[in-house]
C-alpha cells in the first residue's frame, strides 16, 4: 500500500507473558510487515545506556587513521568481518557505489564449536581494531542484546503468522547475523543520485534491527515510488523485513527498497544488525502461507547459501575474485 508514516509498535508483550496481549501484538505486526515492511518497536528491553556507549565506539573506530583500519580489511577475514572502506559496496547494482564506511561482526563461536570448523563463513573468527582499549567488549555486548532481541523478533513473527511462538527456535537459535557500526559523511552540495550513503536496496536476511542516533537519513520507497522518511527516534529500533523472510513467507511479508542519503551537514552513525535464520535451515513456504490463490513463488534454498550468493554480489573484493588472506 502507499503508506505515509512507519508504524510505531509496542514490544512490551514480547517481554511478558501475557497472551491476549501478544496476540493484539502480533496483528499490528502483521499489518505492517504486509503493507509496508517496516515498523518501529518501543519498549524493546534493550537499555538505552547500552545503546549510548555503542554509538560511543563509531566516532573512537572511524576516527583511526585509514591505514590502521585497511589492517583489518575484510578481505582479511573468513567470515566478512572487519572494515570496509568508502565505495567498495555498491548495494544498488545501477549506481556508483555506496558512500560509507563500515565495521562488521558475525557470531563468532568459541573454537571448540564444530559450527566454527564446519560453517568459517558465518560463525569465524571476527577481526578488531588494536589499540582501542574496551571497543571489543561494548560492541560484543551490543550484539549479545541484538541476538535476545532477535529471538523475541522470531516469536513475534511466528505469532503474526499463526504459528506457535516457539516454531522458529530450532531454526534460529545459531543464526547467521551481521552486525554493522556505519558511518556515513555528510553529502553537502549537489547530490549525485547515483552516489549516496546507501544506495536503494532490501535486505538479504529475514530481518533487520536497525538503530539510529540523531542524524535523520533513512528512507523507505511506497508503492508509489515516494521516499517516505525514517527519522530517528530515541528509545526505538527500526525494523524491517528482509529477502530472505520474504521469501519464507511466499511473499506475504514484504521486504521493500529503502535507502540513506545524508545531507545533514554532520556525520551519521547507525547499527543495523542483519538476523537471519540458522546456516543450514531450508527457506521454502511456511505453513499458511500458500493457497490455491497465492502458489509457492520460489524453491527451497539453504539459508547460508542463499546470504553468500547476495553477499558475493555486493561486495568488490568478492567480485574481484580475491580470496580471504593473513
Amino acid at each position: 500500500m502507499a503508506f505515509e508514516a512507519i508504524p510505531i509498535i509496542d514490544f512490551a508483550p514480547m517481554l511478558g507473558e501475557d497472551v491476549a496481549a501478544k496476540r493484539a501484538l502480533a496483528a499490528e505486526l502483521r499489518a505492517a510487515c504486509t503493507e509496508i515492511g517496516f515498523f518501529y518497536i518501543k519498549n524493546h528491553g534493550v537499555a538505552q545506556a547500552l545503546i549510548d556507549q555503542t554509538f560511543a565506539e563509531c566516532p573512537r573506530f572511524f576516527g583511526l587513521p585509514l591505514d590502521e583500519k585497511m589492517r583489518i580489511h575484510v578481505r582479511h577475514s573468513v567470515n566478512n568481518s572487519g572494515y570496509t572502506p568508502l565505495l567498495e559496496e555498491n548495494t544498488d547494482p545501477t549506481a556508483k557505489g555506496d558512500l560509507h564506511e563500515a565495521f562488521d561482526i558475525a557470531h563468532e563461536r568459541p573454537e571448540s564449536d564444530p559450527d566454527r570448523a564446519g560453517q568459517p563463513k558465518h560463525f569465524g573468527p571476527n577481526q578488531w581494531p588494536a589499540g582501542l582499549p574496551g571497543f571489543r567488549a561494548q560492541v560484543d555486548a551490543y550484539y549479545a542484546a541484538m541476538h535476545v532481541l532477535g529471538q523475541r523478533l522470531f516469536a513475534a513473527f511466528a505469532l503474526a503468522l499463526d504459528l506457535p511462538e516457539d516454531y522458529f527456535t530450532p531454526l534460529a537459535n545459531k543464526p547467521t547475523a551481521i552486525m554493522r557500526l556505519l558511518s556515513y559523511p555528510s553529502q553537502d552540495g549537489p547530490v549525485d543520485p547515483k552516489q549516496i550513503g546507501i544506495g536503494a536496496h532490501s535486505d538479504y536476511e529475514c530481518f533487520t534491527i536497525l538503530c539510529q542516533e540523531t542524524v535523520p537519513a533513512l528512507q523507505v520507497r511506497n508503492t508509489d515510488g515516494k521516499w517516505i522518511d525514517a527519522p530517528p527516534i530515541r528509545g526505538t529500533f527500526v525494523i524491517n523485513i528482509g529477502d530472505q523472510m520474504a521469501r519464507w513467507t511466499n511473499d506475504l511479508f514484504a521486504s521493500t527498497l529503502h535507502r540513506a542519503m545524508n545531507t545533514s551537514g554532520r556525520a551519521r552513525y547507525s547499527i543495523p544488525c542483519f538476523v537471519g535464520s540458522n546456516f543450514d535451515t531450508k527457506i521454502e513456504a511456511l505453513p499458511g502461507t500458500v493457497t490455491a490463490d497465492r502458489p509457492a513463488k520460489y524453491p527451497p534454498v539453504l539459508a547460508g547459501d542463499y546470504v553468500q550468493g547476495r553477499l558475493d554480489a555486493t561486495y568488490a573484493y568478492r567480485q574481484e575474485g580475491t580470496e580471504p588472506v593473513g
